[in-house]
Parts: C-alpha cells; structure tokens; sequence
C-alpha cells in the first residue's frame, strides 16, 4: 500500500473540502455514478421524509450503511465517520431510539454547519434529546475526541476510499470500539491495484482511490478485525471516464462487517458448533442475514464455524441464537482456507464458512 507524503494527504484533503463543500450543491452535480446509491433512501423512506429537504439534496453513499437488524440497535451509541450531510447519521438516530447516542464526524466545515441545522430540526420531529445527536469536525484517520473503547456500532458510506491512510481509518474504527462492537460500512473496492489518483473527478467521486479488494481486508485484519466479511456486493457499471484511459478495473459497491472480538481464529475453524436463529427478531420472523455466507432460517439448525459463532454470541445478536458445540476441534471448516484471488468474483469471497 503505497504512503503518500504529508503534503500530498494535506492537498487532498484540501481538494475534497472544496469538492464537496461548495462545488458539490446537490447529487445530480456528481459527474459519476459510483457514489449516486438510493438504496437508503428507499429502505428508509418514512424516516427519510422527516429529514429536512436541505441535507437529502446533498447525499451521496455506494450503498446502505444501516444494519437490518433494527431491533439490536436501541440505546446504543453510533458513529459515522465522513458523515456529510447527515442523512445517515440522522436515520441510524431514529432507529437507536430515545436512549440511543449519535456522533456525525466530518472535516468539511460546510457540511458539518448543514448536518447540524438539519439535526436540530430532525430531532425537534422526534421529540428526542437534542444532545444526543451531534456532529463533530475531524478527520476520521484519527477521530481526535472519541474515547477509546467508547462507541457500540460504527458505520460510513462510501468515504473510507477517500482517505490516503486508509490503514490508520481501520485502527481508529478499533480504537473507538468497545469489545463486541461492530463496523458496518459502504465502500467501493477495485479487483485491482489502479493508478488513477491524477484525476480530481475520480477520486472525489470515489473511484480513484478505491482500494483493491484484498488491500482492503487485509488492512481491517491488520487493524484487529480478523474477520471481516461482505454484506453485500455489487458491481458497477463500467466508468468512461476510467474506459477512457485504457482501464479496465472493475469496481464494486460493498459492505463490509466485521466485529471487535478478541483472539479471533485466523482461518474458519471447525468446532462441530450448530447455531439456531430463534425467529424472535421483531421484522426477520423468517430469515436473518449475518453476512453474505450465512442467511439463518428461523429454527434450522445451520453449521458455523467459531468465528461465526462467536459473532452471535458475543455481540448485540446473542439474544438471538442458541449456538451449541464446541466441544472438540474438527480442524478447518469445509470449503474453508482457500479465499479466490479473484474475490470480486468469488461466490465465498465475502464469508469463509
């Protein structure tokens, strides 16, 4: 992963203030498509129509940065990272309930001056604590102001491809997790290693700086998040822009999970576990999706390796499971241990077991 200078970071920096706090006035600006996702919007629709009109003209995301398991979310306290305009912010607010706490992080002054006034009237139709939603400046390779150990669940949509240290993003995202904490976030990944960081447009419009995919992973590993898998996938539509300069990578929208747990197992180790999603899930009577490995239906018994079955069990999904086993190691799981180079593409790519 190459490292760019101090004063190269500092000029981009530079350069996306500006993009996106006054030559950005509203989405139909953006010139690409990369970052032009509506998927939150429609998912969230009736909380959507409470945000002022003011902060959804300026969205932007690759995707939904809000976990489905709704119910999970009350009373915890939330950070999004590049928060922008708010729209994000404002609708995991909504779902963490009157006991919930969430902090909008962003550099761009203009943004943050109009998360800010669309937060006062968000939380006037909510009847919420104003207090309890606040949106901060910084820069969210070092979140300067969040206490280590201090925040339940972190999300962000489509911005961690903007930073020049994406390595130090992930080791903040630790950082500021307690134990059993969960990162929930959109982004966009290459299949490649590209050289595109000559063209602004680009770049703030979330191409150019995409990381490859396995750059990415092993990044959130490096940071302590031994597992991270995708929630989602999908690919783009291929970019002229990028066509134009006889480049043929392809990128995805992603999501990546991944949790805060200690001495996770490196590889997707078999204990003989069986977990039971119980169908208590108020909205997944049926069905719940960890990730893009593991769809539970309600009451089927489904094999899990540890990891997964430390997911369930030590997080904010536990009420959810009974997970049995563990008793004796069976060595790796099934079909486990022998990720595709071509991950973009790979069927299991996202999840090991």
């Amino acid at each position: 992963m190459a490292i760019q200078s101090t004063e190269t970071q500092e000029s981009l920096r530079e350069m996306l203030q500006e993009f996106y706090g006054r030559q950005i006035q509203k989405t139909a600006d953006l010139e690409t498509n990369a970052c032009c996702d509506v998927d939150t919007m429609a998912k969230h629709a009736r909380v959507v129509s409470m945000v002022p009109a003011a902060a959804t003209e300026k969205y932007l995301g690759c995707g939904s940065p809000i976990p489905d398991d709704l119910p999970t979310l009350k009373g915890l306290t939330a950070l999004d990272l590049g928060s922008g305009s708010g729209v994000d912010a404002m609708i995991l607010r909504f779902y963490l309930g009157p006991n919930g706490h969430m902090i909008g992080l962003d550099m761009t002054g203009e943004q943050l001056e109009l998360a800010r006034r669309s937060g006062v009237e968000f939380m006037q139709k909510l009847n919420y604590d104003p207090g309890s939603l606040e949106f901060v400046e910084g820069f969210m390779e070092t979140a300067d102001g969040i206490p280590d150990e201090s925040v339940d669940l972190i999300i962000s949509n489509c911005v961690v491809n903007l930073s020049p240290r994406k390595d130090l993003v992930f080791e903040t995202m630790h950082r500021v997790l307690k134990p059993g904490g969960e990162v929930f976030f959109s982004d966009i990944v290459a299949d490649r290693r590209t050289d595109l960081m000559d063209d602004e447009i680009l770049v703030a419009e979330c191409l150019g700086m995409a990381p490859y995919v396995h750059d990415a992973r092993d990044m959130l590993q490096d940071a302590g998040f031994t597992d991270p898998r995708f929630f989602s996938r999908r690919r783009l539509a291929p970019n002229q822009r990028v066509l134009d300069r006889g480049d043929l990578t392809n990128f995805d929208s992603v999501i990546w999970r991944a949790f805060k747990l200690p001495d996770m197992d490196r590889r997707c180790e078999d204990y003989g576990q069986i977990a039971v999603y119980k169908g208590n899930m108020a909205g997944s009577p049926a069905t719940f999706t960890l990730d893009e490995g593991h769809v539970f239906e309600a009451g089927r018994p489904m094999s899990v390796c540890r990891n997964t079955a430390r997911m369930l069990m030590e997080t904010r999904l536990r009420a959810y499971f009974e997970v049995t086993g563990a008793t004796k190691h069976f060595g790796l799981f099934a079909d486990c241990g022998t990720e595709s180079a071509a991950a973009l593409d790979s069927e299991n790519s996202g999840a090991c077991c």
